[in-house]
């Protein structure tokens, strides 16, 4: 696991689910993935089956992919959602990363959840996704406009 020792990201008023997974991080990078062209809406429920029949990356890995892709299926993109779920997971257990960004399937929305939630870092510009703008804005507030 790559979260920051010691942090803890503050609790909003927005409830994002980053903020509720924390600090399982691969489930963070997972529900980022999933919530790519998906509504957080239809992703809880898919999460639910997800997280509770493979709790750990490990237990992921061992996954039949026609069972991975029966519980994605809803999302949309169920081969390719797959494939990316799987290809991240196996790169993230090797443990030979420094960013998310360096992981198969993560792109600038998964990369700026894992930094504010995970690095804690909120960085100097807002993030792109209209969720975490608010979270960013709120979470600058409450740190006086301080960039971490």
């Amino acid at each position: 696991m790559c979260v920051k020792q010691g942090w803890s990201p503050p609790k909003s008023p927005f409830s994002l689910l980053q903020e509720e997974l924390f600090p399982d991080e691969w489930l963070i990078l997972v529900a980022c993935m999933m919530l790519n062209r998906t509504s957080r809406k239809q992703v809880e429920p898919v999460l639910a089956v997800f997280s509770k029949r493979w709790p750990t990356p490990e237990t992921f890995l061992s996954a039949k992919r026609e069972d991975v892709v029966a519980v994605v299926t809803t999302l949309g993109f169920k081969n390719r959602r797959t494939d990316s779920l799987l290809k991240m997971t196996a790169m993230y257990v090797q443990h030979q990363w420094t960013h998310v960004s360096e992981l198969p399937g993560i792109g600038d929305y998964a990369s700026r959840a894992w930094e504010m939630f995970c690095a804690g870092t909120l960085g100097v510009e807002p993030p792109n996704d209209h969720a975490l703008v608010k979270y960013y804005s709120w979470a600058k507030e409450q740190a006086g406009g301080k960039e971490d």
